[in-house]
């Protein structure tokens, strides 16, 4: 069955997020000091990694509770204070931090007739940044988890996006820089994947066969060869 359509997470292969994951980091810091716990950097680094290769669902509320070592009161209390920094560290960022190569990649594809999606676990104002930078417009697909409420890795965010695009999952090649958010839901559903190595998420490696991912990138000159690859075999 021949590919009709590209699905995009936002955080990873569009945005970069170097800048927001380093505010990630200092107000997790922040948030384990209020609560008395002053992690070392080994600490929190292994912290980090644990979170990561256990396939935590929320690396960020993993990591507080590994530091936190199972006190329930303060990661609860860490947990608050983080998630009233989101504000701030939007603030902050300014917006999304685009990835050098990915809006002429955009193009490319919509110009070719391919139709492009987004599968995100993103707030409803991502769409705001997207179109502020000019790349809404590629979009035919234009919900995040933040619209219908559902989030990866439930497959209904997937199931969504080929509905609005009137795609069969198996029309569709998804790009996603996490295993178990990304490369896992889709490949259940049939669809071609490709993992955008990148991020806090970047050294996670496949538990099974079924997580192994169609093609692995680096970058989005890799990303343009992958998916002209997958395109042109099926």
């Amino acid at each position: 069955m021949s590919v009709r359509a590209v699905l995009f997470d936002v955080g990873g292969p569009i945005d970069t997020e170097v800048l927001h994951e380093a505010l990630v980091d200092a107000h997790l810091i922040r948030a384990l000091l209020s609560v008395g716990v002053n992690a070392s950097e080994p600490a929190f680094e292994a912290a980090n990694t644990w979170a990561v290769q256990s396939y935590a669902p929320d690396a960020y509320a993993a990591i507080l509770w590994r530091l936190c070592r199972g006190d329930r009161l303060r990661a609860r209390e860490a947990q608050r204070l983080f998630a009233e920094s989101s504000v701030e560290r939007r603030e902050t960022r300014g917006g999304l931090e685009l990835r050098p190569g990915i809006e002429a990649l955009l193009t490319s594809l919509h110009q070719r007739g391919v139709l492009l999606g987004l599968a995100a676990n993103q707030p409803a104002q991502a769409l705001d940044d997207l179109d502020r930078l000019g790349l809404g417009r590629y979009f035919s697909h234009r919900e995040v988890s933040g619209h219908h409420g559902y989030r990866k890795p439930d497959t209904r965010l997937f199931l969504r996006a080929c509905e609005d695009l009137d795609v069969a999952p198996e029309q569709c090649i998804m790009v996603g820089d996490r295993i178990d958010n990304d490369i896992f839901p889709a490949r259940a559903l049939g669809m071609a994947t490709v993992l955008f190595r990148t991020g806090r998420h970047m050294e996670q490696q496949p538990r099974s066969l079924q997580e192994v991912p169609d093609a692995e990138v680096h970058s989005v000159s890799e990303l343009v060869t992958a998916l002209d690859q997958l395109i042109a075999s099926h």
